[in-house]
C-alpha cells in the first residue's frame, strides 16, 4: 500500500500513541490530536487520505466530527473506532458517513488491513467489475450485475467482517465474538445456520455458494470479492 496521509483523533493518550506508532512503522505520515475542536488547525481536504476517529470524544464526539467532515471532505476516507460493538451504533456510523466501523480493542493487523482496503477503494485501483458491493447501513449485497441480496443484519456483520479479515478466512471463535455469541455446542450450531443461510441467499441469487467455504477445524473463508460501501 503506498503511503498515507492519516489524521488520528483519539483523547485516550496510550491508545492514540499505539495507534501513531503502529501506522507509522507501517509507513504512513500521521497527525493525531485529542478532540474534534483540535481538527480545526489542519486543512483536512488537503493534508489527509484517511481519518481515523475515536467515537466517544470529550466535546464534540466522532460522530459529529465524521457528519461534518464528509459533508466538507467527501474524498476523505473515514473510519470509526469504539467499544461500542451494539449493530445501531455502527448503521449510525455508516449514517453518518464513515466508511469503515472497527471495534476496540483494536487489532493492529485488523486496522492495516483497513487501512490498505479503504486506501485501494479511494484510489480508484479497485475496478475489477467481478466485485460485490457490501451495503452495510442498507443490510444488503449488490452483485456485479445489479442485483440486490436482502441481509439480515447478523449477515451483514459476517460479510463485513470476512470483507476486512485477512485471507477472508475467520475462525469459529472469532465469527462467535462477532455476533456475541458463546462458544457452547448450540452456539456453534446457530452459526452453522447462519452460514447455510448465506449460501442458500447466494444461490438463490446466481451467487456460487461455495465461495463460503468450511475449512475443517478452523472456521470458514469467504472466496468472494466484496467491497464495503
Amino acid at each position: 500500500m503506498a503511503t498515507q496521509n492519516i489524521l488520528v483523533v483519539e483523547d485516550h493518550s496510550a491508545l492514540r500513541a499505539v495507534l501513531v506508532e503502529t501506522l507509522e512503522a507501517a509507513g504512513h505520515h500521521v497527525v493525531a490530536v485529542d478532540c474534534a475542536e483540535a481538527v480545526a488547525e489542519y486543512p483536512v481536504s488537503q493534508r489527509f487520505d484517511i481519518a481515523v476517529i475515536d467515537l466517544n470524544l470529550p466535546g464534540e464526539d466522532g460522530l459529529s466530527l465524521t457528519t461534518r467532515l464528509r459533508k466538507t471532505c467527501p474524498e476523505l476516507g473515514i473510519i470509526l473506532v469504539t467499544v461500542r460493538d451494539a449493530v445501531d451504533d455502527k448503521l449510525r456510523g455508516y449514517a453518518g458517513g464513515a466508511d469503515l466501523y472497527l471495534t476496540k480493542p483494536i487489532d493492529a493487523n485488523e486496522l492495516l488491513f483497513a487501512l490498505s482496503a479503504l486506501a485501494r477503494r479511494l484510489s480508484g485501483s479497485a475496478t475489477d467489475t467481478s466485485v460485490y458491493q457490501l451495503d452495510p447501513l442498507r443490510t444488503h449485497l449488490l452483485t456485479p450485475e445489479g442485483t440486490m441480496v436482502r441481509l439480515t443484519r447478523r449477515e451483514v456483520q459476517v460479510l463485513h467482517a470476512f470483507a476486512l479479515a485477512p485471507n477472508s478466512t475467520l475462525e469459529t471463535w472469532q465469527l462467535l465474538e462477532i455476533l456475541h455469541l458463546d462458544e457452547s455446542d448450540r452456539a456453534k450450531q446457530n452459526l452453522e445456520v447462519l452460514i447455510s443461510r448465506l449460501r442458500s441467499k447466494f444461490r438463490a441469487h446466481g451467487i456460487d455458494p461455495t465461495t463460503l467455504q468450511t475449512e475443517r477445524a478452523v472456521g470458514y473463508v469467504l472466496t468472494l470479492p466484496i467491497e464495503i460501501r
